[in-house]
């Protein structure tokens, strides 16, 4: 009995001890971001509700975005028939006018005809893509030639759904590329014709006739925002939320034309992102496995190098290594390396076949080392090169804390979004909700806003996350 006294009164000494505890040192609060990765965890298996969480999320920047591959073909057919534009029934393309009622109906028709209304958007985007038919990589790329007249002087639109279409992905900032002098450096270059000599080529062009091509593109980059400006009331009450999404833009360089066009584009940006800031920086486009972008690819690199030297603060980011060993010789599969070390590229696109590469593992400690980050387009990946799930070299660069960042690459071809980026990255690759913050914020801290800007845009990304993880 007394025994039982001792125990019981043990018991009691305990308990109190436990109950002082408590008071003294309150058990610490699930802090919002536990809480919304522990809801994050019980929607990651329910498709539907991780979409419309993924949807919600604030996403940073879309850092790899072609504008005119951006929007949708739904809208390129509207502007053919404002435009007055034909349809080539043959190529599934819109052509100048004339127009006649069998070959080449008024692009008007298209709206009277469901089956040609659909092979217009089959023939504009990935829709109505069939691999057995046709290669992705194939169909993807005639797109742009095909609805590529109904685009002519419909930028402002452009911008005006790609931002809007952002707003609702909850992404703060783009950068787009599109060619802002519409083929004028292009043409100069054919005109001038090739020199060895960099720097007198160089000279020729700015005395022949660049200056008034860089002076009119700021002038037509005015015109643009000022459309897009009154068009969607921004600064205005009621003003559309696309306004709330910041958009710079990248010149971007077309690899596939005869070098003396590529040199004077590539002049053109490093000029024009020096004089006008909306202008971050440059890119090459193009497939780069075809010909050209092959034969010349030295060529290109030695251009970017000289450059780089008189204009060292214009950033530079490439396509590199959206290449797989089916579409090239396996010698030509050094394409990141070189962007990086020769091409002075601080951003890669795509970077596919970072594992084929030259001493693939000594690169992507490079990489981590310089921080080059590498913009992910799993979507396009996919759809294009036909590399997906663990064939796909994300979980190697986050392997070797190689900076990445998800991105879009061409939402209306492909007839995706950001959200559906993020998506693929979970589902695939199981990544957790403090990766996806990590992917977020890397795509405005390795944006080429200014540093001042870039201070902003952080703290505008922390702000969203604080209050998207109220609501858990």
């Amino acid at each position: 009995m007394s025994e039982f006294r001792v125990t019981k009164s043990a018991c009691c000494v305990v308990l109190c001890l436990l109950s002082l505890t408590a008071t003294i040192w309150p058990q610490r609060a699930v802090s919002p971001e536990k809480k919304t990765a522990r809801y994050f965890e019980s929607v990651r298996n329910q498709p539907l509700l991780l979409m419309d969480f993924l949807k919600q999320m604030p996403k940073g920047a879309d850092l790899h975005n072609h504008l005119s591959g951006a929007v949708y073909a739904e809208s390129f057919v509207k502007w053919a028939v404002q435009g007055g534009l034909c349809i080539d029934r043959a190529t599934s393309s819109f052509v100048a006018p004339p127009c006649d009622p069998k070959d080449r109906p008024p692009a008007s028709a298209a709206y009277q005809d469901q089956g040609l209304y659909n092979q217009l958007l089959d023939a504009f985007s990935m829709r109505g893509w069939f691999p057995a038919r046709e290669s992705g990589h194939d169909h993807f790329f005639a797109t742009f030639g095909k609805f590529g007249l109904a685009g002519g002087g419909r930028t402002a639109d452009m911008l005006m759904e790609v931002r809007s279409r952002a707003a609702r992905e909850h992404l703060q900032y783009l950068e787009l590329m599109f060619t802002p002098d519409g083929g004028g450096a292009a043409g100069l270059g054919r005109q001038l014709g090739w020199n060895d000599d960099f720097g007198k080529m160089r000279e020729q062009l700015l005395a022949g006739g660049l200056e008034n091509i860089l002076s009119q593109i700021s002038k037509d980059l005015d015109q643009m925002e000022a459309t897009e400006k009154a068009e969607m009331h921004c600064g205005e009450a009621g003003a559309e939320p696309g306004c709330a999404v910041e958009a710079r833009y990248l010149y971007q360089v077309l690899r596939g034309i005869p070098k003396e066009s590529v040199f004077a584009q590539m002049l053109t940006g490093f000029e024009i992102a020096s004089r006008d800031p909306r202008v971050v920086g440059l890119n090459m486009v193009m497939p780069e496995d075809g010909y050209v972008s092959i034969h010349d690819f030295n060529l290109h690199m030695q251009m970017l190098d000289f450059l780089h030297k008189l204009y060292p603060k214009v950033h530079i980011t490439l396509h590199a290594g959206e290449l797989t060993p089916t579409l090239v010789a396996p010698e030509e599969l050094f394409h990141i390396r070189a962007s990086v070390e020769k091409g002075h590229a601080e951003r890669i696109g795509h970077g596919v076949d970072v594992m084929r590469e030259p001493n693939p593992v000594a690169l992507l400690k490079e990489m981590a080392r310089d921080r080059v980050l590498v913009e992910v387009c799993l979507t396009s990946n996919d759809v294009i090169l036909g590399v997906s799930g663990n064939q796909h070299p994300l979980p190697v660069y986050l392997k070797f804390g190689v900076p990445v960042a998800l991105a879009t690459d061409d939402e209306g071809v492909a007839r995706s979004n950001m959200t559906q980026e993020y998506e693929r990255a979970v589902e695939t690759y199981h990544l957790s909700y403090t990766d996806l913050k990590k992917l977020a914020r890397a795509s405005i801290a390795y944006s080429f806003l200014p540093a001042n800007e870039k201070a902003k845009a952080q703290q505008k990304l922390n702000a969203d996350f604080a209050e998207f993880e109220r609501q858990f």
